[in-house]
Formats: C-alpha cells, sequence, structure tokens
C-alpha cells in the first residue's frame, strides 16, 4: 500500500526556506523586504525567547526534585564538563587542521571583497575584553546576586545554578515540597503546550528571516568567499560524521537516527541560525529517546555555554583564513595559543549576541591577526552560522545520550520505540 504523503513541519519549513530565499533574491537590495518581513521573523524569535527560561526552570527543578541526590548530580555535573571541554578542544583542532590543509584565504582578491560594518560587534568585544573571564571569573558568574535579575537577561548558568538549587531543596523537605513540585510540572505541561502551538508558526518565521538575509547580500556576494563557505560546511558535516558519529558509536547508537529524530528541529534551527528556537522541541525528543527527565534539563542548557562545537570549528577556520588572507603565517605555537584562548574565550561570554564574532574579536589580537579582516567575511555570517547552528543542537543532543550512558540510566527500549515510531511517520 502507497504510503499517504503528509505535509509535515519538516516540508513546510523547507518550503519557507526557498521561497524566502527566492524572494530575497528577487528584491536583492530593496528596503521593502526588511520593512515587511523583518517584524514577522522578529515576532517569531521573541516567541521563542518567551518560553525557554520558563521552560528550562521547570523541567529543571523538576527534574532535580525527582532524583534528589546531591551526589549524583554533582558527579553528573563533573563528567558533563569534562566532555563538554574534550569535544570543544577536538572541535578547534579539526578547524585549524581543515584551514591548514586546505587554505582557503590563500589566493583571496581583498579588492573584490566588500567589507561590512561591525562596529556593534567591536562593542561587546571590548565589553568582554574589559572583564577578566579566567574560569575562577566564570564559576562566579554562575552564582546570580539576583535571580530574577538573571532570568530577565537570559544568563542560562545562573538560570541553571539556581533551579538546580531549587530542585534539591524541594526534595529535601518532602511532603512539604509536594504541592510546589506539582505547580513546576503543571507549569512544563503547560509551556510545552505553548511550544508546540508556536511551531506552528516557524515556516513564516523562516521564510521572513532568511528573505531579509538574503535580500541584504545578494546570492552574488558569496561568490569571492564560496572556497570559504565550502569548506566550512565541509568541516561541519565532517564533524558530525566522523566525530559526533564515532562517540555515537561508542555509546551503541547510530548518529544518523538521531539526526532522523531531530529533523524537524535540525531544519528549523538552520533555517533561523538559533539553537533557541528549538530547545525545547530537543528536550521533548531526547526524554523520548531514553534520556531522564533531569539528565536532559540539565546537559541541553548547559550545553549553550560549554559545548558550541560548531561556533568553535568556525571560530578555528575563520581565524585561520584571515590570517591567510593577510599572508601571515602562524607559527605551531600561535596557533595553540589560539587553541587556549579560544576555548576559554568561548565559555566566558556565552549568551552575547553575535557570539562568535564577538569571540574572535577578542582573541585574533592575541596572535597578530588583524581585526579589520573579520569586516570581510561578515556580510556571509549568517550563511555561515546557519551551519554551526546545526552542529551545535547535533553536538547537545548527543551529549545528552552519553551523559545518560555514562551515568547507566539510558533506557533503551524507549529509544527502540520512539525511533519505531519516527520511521513510521517518516
Amino acid at each position: 500500500m502507497k504510503k499517504k504523503f503528509t505535509f509535515t513541519l519538516a516540508y513546510q519549513i523547507l518550503v519557507g526556506l526557498i521561497l524566502g530565499i527566492a524572494i530575497g533574491a528577487i528584491f536583492y537590495g530593496n528596503p521593502a523586504v526588511e520593512t515587511y518581513l523583518q517584524p514577522i521573523g522578529s515576532v517569531f524569535m521573541n516567541m521563542i525567547k518567551m518560553i525557554v527560561v520558563p521552560i528550562i526552570i521547570s523541567t529543571l527543578i523538576v527534574g532535580v526534585a525527582g532524583s534528589g541526590d546531591i551526589k549524583q548530580l554533582g558527579k553528573l555535573g563533573g563528567k558533563t564538563l569534562l566532555y563538554f571541554e574534550i569535544v570543544t578542544t577536538v572541535a578547534i583542532i579539526v578547524g585549524l587542521l581543515a584551514a591548514n590543509v586546505f587554505k582557503p584565504g590563500e589566493g583571496v582578491d581583498m579588492s573584490n571583497l566588500s567589507k561590512t560594518d561591525i562596529d556593534q560587534y567591536v562593542q561587546s568585544s571590548e565589553e568582554v575584553q574589559s572583564q577578566s573571564h579566567g574560569v575562577l571569573d566564570i564559576l562566579v558568574d554562575i552564582v546570580p546576586s539576583n535571580v530574577f535579575q538573571s532570568i530577565v537577561e537570559g544568563d542560562m548558568l545562573a538560570i541553571i545554578f539556581f533551579s538546580v538549587l531549587f530542585g534539591l531543596g524541594i526534595a529535601a523537605i518532602g511532603k512539604k515540597g509536594k504541592p510546589v513540585l506539582s505547580f513546576f510540572e503543571g507549569v512544563a505541561d503547560a509551556m510545552f503546550w505553548v511550544t508546540n502551538l508556536i511551531m506552528k508558526f516557524a515556516p513564516f518565521g523562516v521564510f521572513a528571516l532568511i528573505g531579509v538575509t538574503v535580500s541584504k547580500f545578494g546570492l552574488e556576494s558569496l561568490l569571492p568567499l564560496g572556497k570559504l563557505m565550502i569548506l566550512v560546511y565541509a568541516a561541519m558535516a565532517f564533524f558530525i560524521i566522523a566525530v559526533l558519529g564515532g562517540i555515537a558509536k561508542l555509546v551503541g547508537i547510530n548518529i544518523f537516527h538521531l539526526i532522523k529524530i531531530l529533523k524537524d528541529e535540525l531544519l528549523l534551527a538552520y533555517s533561523t541560525s538559533s539553537s533557541e528556537t528549538v530547545l525545547p522541541k530537543v528536550m521533548q525528543k531526547m526524554e523520548k529517546f531514553g534520556c531522564p527527565k533531569d539528565i536532559v534539563s540539565f546537559v541541553l542548557p548547559t550545553g549553550y555555554s560549554f559545548n558550541l562545537d560548531g561556533s568553535t570549528l568556525y571560530q578555528a577556520i575563520a581565524a585561520i583564513f584571515i590570517a591567510q588572507m593577510y599572508g601571515i603565517d602562524l607559527s605551531i605555537s600561535q596557533q595553540i595559543t589560539l587553541v587556549l584562548v579560544l576555548m576559554v574565550t568561548s565559555k566566558g561570554i556565552a549568551g552575547v549576541p553575535g557570539v562568535s564574532f564577538v569571540v574572535l574579536l577578542a582573541t585574533l589580537g592575541t596572535v597578530g591577526i588583524p581585526l579589520e579582516g573579520l569586516a570581510f567575511i561578515a556580510g556571509i555570517d549568517r550563511l555561515l552560522d546557519m551551519a554551526r547552528t546545526v552542529v551545535n543542537v547535533v553536538g547537545n543532543a548527543l551529549a545528552t545520550v552519553v551523559m545518560s550512558k555514562w551515568e547507566g540510566r539510558f533506557d533503551i527500549n524507549k529509544k527502540e520505540e520512539f525511533y519505531t515510531t519516527v520511521k513510521k511517520l517518516a
């Protein structure tokens, strides 16, 4: 019997993406595109940002209160950060190797490249550099002096810290905490319902966001930087298949199975260049995939600050690309310095708008690379950001599986049942 075609969310987002590119290309340079489409994209992104913090707080409190084991939670935190550091370092090394082997910046005629205004990133970088961001400073910043201010600012690490402590408190007071726990369970369920409602608007948000982007830079502006774009996308694909795929195989799952169950979310993340847009749905799906609620609600949000594999991989390639473009030959020691600085800086300023550019501005000077080189690639940054967002999402989703396996709490039967259901619906 022939399977009936279903116009799923993934297909709807894909149609929105294609139409947005077409509209942007047809009306390239026309300010009317931004005037009429930007509000649609902004409304969609604002709706997503509106639900992320309540979902993280409620699910984390429920998950932690359910386990109530502070020793177990401490072990999970230590293992998670160790895993994040190792994988992020591998991502940076893959980026450096790709740039050194394929040399995307050699032979680039800078006279054919257009510069983009990067003043907003420079200002953010100066603010970052005016503060110290060592390991101890990061630890201090995790503890909020005012949790409501942290919630308003979207300071994810501070929110996670408070939610964990609050969840432990609910578990510690026993029966007295049951009404509070029931309240947050209700909040979590209600917010996931709201998430499903907002996702129906996703194709329109994608259409608007990509249409505005293409209308600004035009498709022809990609040609001079085509080699860089191809290398970034190829390196991202290699990292997902070889590195993340290898890790997945070690813990007994197939990376393509994980990608298949997250296909809607990955397409949405790619289209919007935002991991935030898919966090609630990824949390839901990883629970259905066999990961415990407390591990999912801890590992995924923490990964937003500590496990940006795609971002760090891109930063390494971009740094070497600019050096090659200016004819600067970086020594091994300089590249090792770059790795170390990227490892620390990328952790210290998570959540800053345009974080990849800000990190690069804050680190390029340490190895003598001209900062103005970033102005040449800023115009295509959105397209590169789309690829690195996908890697970030896959990396964090896999991390929840790795931590669940490491803790001996992964439900393989639940995973098989969910994957079978997804295959039938595909």
